[in-house]
This record gives structure tokens, sequence and C-alpha cells, in this order.
């Protein structure tokens, strides 16, 4: 049976594909963000005691009670905000699953949404899947701001949204209070609903991380994605969840209950013991990977690459243009297949995808020694 015309356009994703490619060539793999080592052995145990406690059959549809209750006061203590358990949460199967929940259980057919570009691959299909109508505005290269008036003028009558990934993937741009208020006050005079990828929250190196829902009017209007894999390095477990008014998560909930309707009940129970660490664990979090970017960074400049140092999350855009490829999916394959080091072509973030083709995407969400090895085999690059 052929592929629905609506998944047509975009194949495999570029993360499974150089995937495949790092494990045939046994290259050091800096393309997929998953890390190479282990999340906290406390979280692990907990999910660990909970299979052996029988908690193994299908939770509560929106989550079971103590994470829900977790997420609520995790919340309350990082913004003030009080969200009720039972009826703003949602958990999802990651964030990924989050991103679908909401875009069949909120949009029309028709519905048009602003996406900033490069963007999350999964965006693009997801807003397919509910026949939604994408709106791009470009994240121009170095600081990736972008356009004000991009924005205006890619108002119509029929939007309905702004979704914004902040910090972003693959960017590691981490928005302004400035930035939000502006998308902010876009949303409240066009009566838009803002969504918001917020996985990276708890890794952020410059600046500060602004949660939308906490600018003014926006509580109600604003829908917050978020997960445990990026935090916790588990990111195979899949827990995420949403957050939002009580009227906008029975949207999300209508979608998310035919989709997968629960999530896995030990994890569940091991993401409790995440939510409750103390600060000390992301302080100490932070510290890490803020190491890992100043090495990494610092690495590629000397090999010759221009670097955007990222603000946040664990990716780094570079420029590849002075080792003479004519884009970035040449390039990375070159990366791959002669030098043994895996990277993505970011080209696949952007519908304009010229935008893209002077770069490529290093994940760093791995060990010291697994860094120090990629930038060995990367030292072999000669520019053209």
């Amino acid at each position: 049976m052929p592929v629905a015309s609506r998944f047509q356009p975009f194949g495999t994703t570029v993360f499974s594909e150089m995937t495949q490619l790092a494990v045939k060539h046994q290259a050091v793999n800096l393309s997929q963000g998953f890390p190479d080592f282990d999340g906290p052995a406390f979280v692990r145990d907990a999910a660990i005691e909970a299979i052996r406690a029988g908690h193994n059959q299908y939770a509560r549809m929106f989550g079971i009670p103590p994470l829900n209750d977790a997420i609520a006061a995790r919340w309350n203590r990082l913004t003030g905000q009080n969200v009720d358990p039972n009826t703003q949460i949602q958990v999802t199967a990651g964030c990924t699953q989050a991103i679908p929940s909401v875009c069949l259980g909120l949009l029309n057919p028709g519905d048009e949404v602003i996406v900033f570009e490069p963007y999350y691959d999964s965006y693009r299909p997801c807003l397919a899947m509910a026949d939604a109508v994408p709106r791009f505005v470009p994240l121009r290269w170095p600081d990736y701001s972008f356009d004000r008036d991009e924005v205006a003028n890619s108002i119509t009558d029929r939007t309905r949204a702004i979704l914004i990934n902040t910090p972003h993937n693959p960017t590691g741009k981490v928005y302004t209070r400035d930035e939000l208020e502006f998308l902010a006050d876009v949303c409240i005079r066009h009566d838009l609903l803002a969504i918001t990828d917020e996985v990276y929250e708890n890794l952020v190196f410059d600046g500060e991380h602004i949660r939308m829902a906490t600018l003014p009017g926006m509580a109600d209007r604003t829908i917050t994605l978020s997960s445990l894999g990026k935090s916790f390095s588990l990111t195979g477990w899949k827990i995420g969840w949403v957050i939002a008014s009580p009227d906008v998560i029975q949207g999300v909930r209508a979608a998310h209950q035919f989709l997968t309707f629960a999530v896995a009940t030990p994890l569940q129970h091991g993401a409790v013991a995440a939510l409750t660490a103390p600060e000390t664990y992301y302080e100490e979090f932070v510290s890490q990977y803020r190491g890992k970017r100043d090495f990494l960074c610092e690495a590629l400049e000397a090999i010759g690459f221009s670097v955007a140092r990222p603000a946040g999350t664990y990716f780094i855009l570079a420029d590849h243009t002075p080792f003479g490829f004519d884009d970035d999916v040449a390039f990375c394959r070159h990366l791959v297949e002669e030098i043994g080091v895996a990277a993505i072509p970011p080209s696949a973030f952007y519908e304009h995808k010229e935008h893209g083709r002077s770069l490529v995407r290093f994940a760093f969400c791995k060990t010291d020694e697994t860094l120090q090895h990629a930038v060995e085999r990367l030292s072999a690059l000669r520019p053209a």
C-alpha cells in the first residue's frame, strides 16, 4: 500500500538515517540527541521498585495521581502559579506524543500555525495529521533573532496558534523576555494560542528560561509541553506532559486517549522520584553540560568551524563552509563515511532548505570520552 499523502513529504526522520549510518561506519555518534550514559540511579531504582510493587497495569488516562501532583508542585515552585493536577495536566508518551495530541485535539483543518524555522522535525508531520497549515518565520544565523514584521505579516484570519520552542532545538537559542512579550502581545491581540515546547527548560547556560504561561494574560492561552528525558538522561522512557487551562486540556485529552490512552505505569512512578529531586541536581546537571558545551565549541572553532555558541539545549550549530562542501547533506555524509563522526544536516529542519545548507548540528549529550574521541577524528578535516 502506498504511504498516505499527508506523510509522503517527510519520509524517514533524519535522526534515524544518521544513526543507521553511524552504526554502519562505526562512527562516533554526535547526531541523534540521546545521551550515551545512563540517568540517575535514584530515578531508575524508583521505576524498578514500582515494577516489583505491582504497578504494571494501565495507568489513569491522564497520568497517575502522584506524577500529576509532582508536576503541579514543581510548576508552582518555579512559577508561583497554581495548576490543578486533575484538570490542567495530561501525561503523555514523551513530548513527541504530546505534539500530535495538541494538534489533533485543538486544531481544525485549515487552521494556520506560525512555526519558526529551523524547527524540530516532528512539528510539520503533526500539523499535517491535523490538516493544519504552517506559516514559517525564519530564525537567522548567528543569533537566531526573528523579524517582528515577518511574524505580523504571517497572521491571517485563519491563524490559530504560534508554536514556540525554547530553549530551541537545533539552534540552542533561548528566547529573551522581550521576544516572548512581543509574541504574547501578538497572541492576545489576535486571540491565538501559544504552544510552547519547553523540553530543554532545565538546560540553560546563558540568560534565563522564561515560561510563556507566566507572562501577563497568557496563563489561559498557553499550552506548555515538557518531558523527563532531556533533564534526566532517560530519553527512552518517553514520559512527557502538557499543562494548560482546563478547557484546553480537554481537547488534548480527547486526542491522547485514542493515540496511546495511557503511559507506562512503572516509569511514571520513576518520574515522580525525578521531579521531587532537590534543586542541587539541576545545578550539577547544568554545570556538567556547560563544560561539555565549552569543550566542543572551542574544539570546533580550533578545527575551522564558525560556531554559534548555544545558550541552552545540548546542540551546537556550526558553519561548515570553510571545508568546501556544497551543502550540509554532502558534508555530513563525508563526516560519517570518511572522518568517522555522525552529525545532523540541519536543512532537514527548514522549509526553506537553503538557510540550513551551510550548517551542521552536533549533539554534546555524550561522555567526555566520546566528545574527546569525536574531536580527535574531526581534527582530520582540512579547510578547502
